[in-house]
């Protein structure tokens, strides 16, 4: 007698192979791949014009006006956020997502234009990019949000993570190979951004059709919607659940821009007591470290991720880095030396870069579409810039009081206890928002 029997459907190279990263199903492979091809190539241009930024703003007006870039960011924020909730009011998602990447586009043209006839652009240009870099980013993470079920996306977010760490080691890696094997100059580069932004709004114009292709009727009308008509500030302050993400963020900014400013306090007090050009010997110790920190953020991004994410959920992840940043300035503050934070501050940003990066993403998979694009965007660029504001402030009083480095890291400890209410607050909320939501998930048809 022969039993019915289910017979496990074979997977292809293609799916065993990103099995060893995240659980991805055969209908998903597609829209995956093409997603984290999309955010490796929009990280890669990034990357790519960063040096282009540094070469302008310091061949032009010097070190001391970067300082005032994060605030020139957040005030210009203060305008820009609303202004992109009205545009996203009017126009259907596909529409704002191609129209905010065709306008960064042609921002690149134009500073193409006019560098190359001599005009002096490096403080717009080094506040433009700090701003196209938060508003593309939330974007692409926003459209994900918005095609991917909350199940989906827990699943899925790990493995579109890793082109998202590989296109940062490869954009910064390129640029040298860019300028001597080929002969780019900055604005030469600055054209090359352009054609990969446009191949991103391809990938995206592609995925958006194959997703709207298999999905209910009622979610391809919904997609086709403009957004209601609440801006981004209006969302966060009158839902909780957004409100303590915006809180969170700006802590996380706080603590790792203090962290940064310790470790660049003891590295220069170090390196002026070594032997050699400080010039020289700094640039080698974070040409180290960055690579460290990449490295480990993106092994932890390929293989722990998911497996955290799986096991202990979106809102159980969220404790780890702020107890990973209590760990590491607990102790600094008890032994502050350069050996100390360099490995602190490894452990901390490749733990940003990776899971609380993802994390980070995962909250916004159950709110509404609005707050996916409007308040995200809100809290991924003027909070996020907030906190740098915020920060240069604390560093600035702790200098006048005459704060050591102990001193500084008592205060980043301190924040991170803040930190750690606020994560219990949204791990409530968060809770109490996804309870019985897997039941009320719609079912994509395949």
């Amino acid at each position: 007698m022969v039993k019915n029997m289910e017979v496990p459907e074979k997977k292809n190279p293609v799916e065993r192979l990103m099995s060893l990263f995240s659980e991805v199903r055969a209908e998903e492979v597609t829209s995956a791949l093409l997603l984290a091809l999309t955010i490796f190539l929009l990280l890669g241009a990034y990357y790519i014009l960063k040096p282009v930024r540094e070469a302008l703003i310091l061949s032009e007006q010097g070190a001391e006006v970067k300082s005032y870039s994060a605030a020139g960011q957040a005030v210009l924020l203060l305008g820009l956020v609303p202004l992109y909730g009205w545009v996203a009011s009017k126009v259907s998602r596909i529409r704002l997502l191609s129209g905010l990447t065709l306008f960064f586009v042609g921002n690149l043209v134009l500073f193409w234009f006019f560098g190359t006839r001599g005009v002096r652009e490096g403080v717009v240009f080094f506040i433009w990019l700090g701003i196209f870099n938060l508003f593309m980013v939330s974007q692409f993470w926003a459209f994900a949000n918005d095609i991917y079920t909350e199940e989906q996306g827990k699943r899925l977010f790990p493995f579109i993570g890793i082109g998202m760490s590989v296109g940062a080691l490869a954009g910064a890696s390129s640029v040298d190979i860019l300028i001597e094997r080929f002969a780019l100059g900055p604005y030469s580069l600055m054209l090359l951004a352009c054609g990969i932004l446009l191949i991103c709004l391809f990938l995206i114009l592609v995925v958006n059709a194959r997703e709207l292709r298999f999905a209910p009727r009622e979610i391809v009308k919904r997609s086709n919607e403009p957004l209601g008509k609440e801006g981004g500030f209006q969302l966060l302050l009158n839902d909780r659940y957004l409100f303590w993400i915006a809180g969170m963020v700006v802590l996380l900014n706080v603590v790792n821009t203090t962290g940064e400013y310790v470790l660049g306090k003891l590295v220069v007090e170090e390196m002026a007591n070594t032997p050699g050009d400080p010039k020289i010997l700094i640039s080698q110790f974070y040409s180290k470290f960055y690579f460290m920190t990449n490295l480990l953020g993106l092994v932890l991004q390929a293989f722990v991720t998911s497996r955290v994410i799986r096991y202990m959920g979106v809102r159980g992840a969220l404790f780890i880095l702020p107890l990973v940043a209590l760990a590491s300035y607990s102790v600094l503050a008890l032994a502050p030396l350069l050996a100390v934070v360099r490995w602190t501050k490894i452990a901390e940003n490749s733990t940003e870069y990776s899971i609380m990066n993802t994390v980070r993403h995962a909250l916004w998979l159950p709110t509404t579409r609005e707050a996916k694009y409007k308040a995200k965007a809100a809290v991924d660029t003027f909070c996020q810039r907030g906190g740098d504001v915020l920060q240069a402030g604390i560093v600035y009083v702790g200098t006048s009081v005459g704060a050591g480095i102990a001193g500084f890291s008592w205060l980043n400890v301190v924040f991170t206890l803040v930190w750690l209410f606020v994560a219990s607050r949204i791990f409530l909320e968060h809770r109490r928002r996804t309870a019985g939501s897997s039941a009320a998930e719609p079912v994509r048809a395949r």
